[in-house]
């Protein structure tokens, strides 16, 4: 496949990166896209919005255990489940990311995580959201801690130059709630069942955690027919 030339400037484009904090193939696909974008520089200008999707919108504050989770969801055996756990270290370990898997033992509600990083959005722009989202990756996934657990939010919000106060106040209101749900109905009412799912520019989609390749070759396809 020929690839498009660079553009004399850099084409603009808006990308809505619709995933969840508790799953390991969006951090994937989030350092996979990063890296694309990386390798764009001079090509494109990308707007990078995190949007929000609950993989277990119903799940307890309290959490549920992985393996008995994956077997009740998905009807995967510990064999299964050892044999995919393995294949996506291996494929964040290719792109620079962590997954400590001895370290996460279970499955948390993440509606929290995706009303402070709603705040985040608004209170320090892309640049925040996307370090707050980062940190939520690591400290879930590297470090084994609860994305439903608020002091956990409030340090990885802290920890992305957000305030502290202000994002304990968040987590102890209602804040945003509205707000979450209304942005999960939207995905989902357009057809987002699963994630990652990266929406460029409002109409093109590219599905799941894909390799920087990938990425890169359809961007650049995007950007070559602004």
């Amino acid at each position: 496949m020929t690839t498009p030339p660079a553009p004399a400037t850099p084409v603009p484009l808006k990308i809505d990166f619709v995933s969840d904090v508790s799953c390991p193939w969006c951090a994937i696909g989030l350092h996979a896209l990063e890296q694309a974008l990386d390798r764009l520089d001079g090509t494109v200008a990308a707007q990078l919005h995190f949007q929000p999707f609950e993989l277990n919108p119903q799940m307890a504050p309290e959490g549920q255990d992985i393996a008995e989770h994956l077997a009740e969801k998905y009807g995967a055996t510990p064999e299964q489940s050892q044999r995919n756990r393995e294949a996506i270290a291996e494929r964040g370990a290719a792109l620079g990311f962590t997954f400590d898997m001895g370290q996460r033992s279970r499955i948390y509600n993440t509606f929290d995580a995706h009303r402070l990083l709603h705040w985040a959005g608004e209170a320090g722009g892309e640049a925040a959201q996307t370090a707050l989202k980062h940190a939520l990756f690591k400290a879930y996934f590297t470090d084994g801690q609860s994305p439903g657990d608020h002091g956990v939010l409030v340090r990885a919000a802290a920890g992305a130059g957000l305030d502290a106060d202000r994002a304990q106040a968040v987590l102890a209101s209602g804040e945003y709630a509205d707000a979450v749900r209304e942005r999960e109905a939207f995905y989902q009412q357009h057809g987002i069942h699963s994630v990652p799912a990266v929406i460029v520019n409002d109409r093109h989609l590219i599905q799941g955690g894909q390799p920087p390749e990938v990425f890169e070759q359809a961007l650049r396809q995007i950007a070559a027919g602004q």
